[in-house]
């Protein structure tokens, strides 16, 4: 089975995860990006225990495009230490394999 990479992150405004999404998929760094929420996250921030609403946005993108999604979300992130995961996943459909990887092209 080939791999693709799911890269996610979270916001605090639905209004940034959508430009967020827009903006890799319109640059070809993921072919697709879903956005969900929101969820309540709690941590730790500044000594203290934070609660805040927050918005995810899931990336699906093809191995070799990783480093410029992380470098692209990275730079427009509002948040100063943002969370961004990458998981390399078995795709279970060449067809979707070969779609994410097509529409990742420059």
């Amino acid at each position: 089975m080939e791999q693709i990479c799911v890269v996610t992150t979270v916001v605090d405004a639905r209004r940034v995860a959508d430009v967020l999404a827009a903006a890799a998929v319109a640059g070809r760094l993921a072919a697709c990006a879903q956005v969900g929420g929101p969820l309540d996250s709690t941590y730790w921030w500044q000594s203290a225990i934070q609660t805040t609403a927050e918005w995810w946005v899931r990336f699906k993108t093809a191995p070799d495009r990783v480093d410029a999604l992380v470098d692209q979300i990275r730079a427009s992130h509002p948040y100063e230490v943002p969370e961004i995961l990458v998981s390399r996943e078995e795709s279970g459909n060449p067809d979707y394999t070969a779609w994410v990887r097509e529409h990742t092209r420059p």
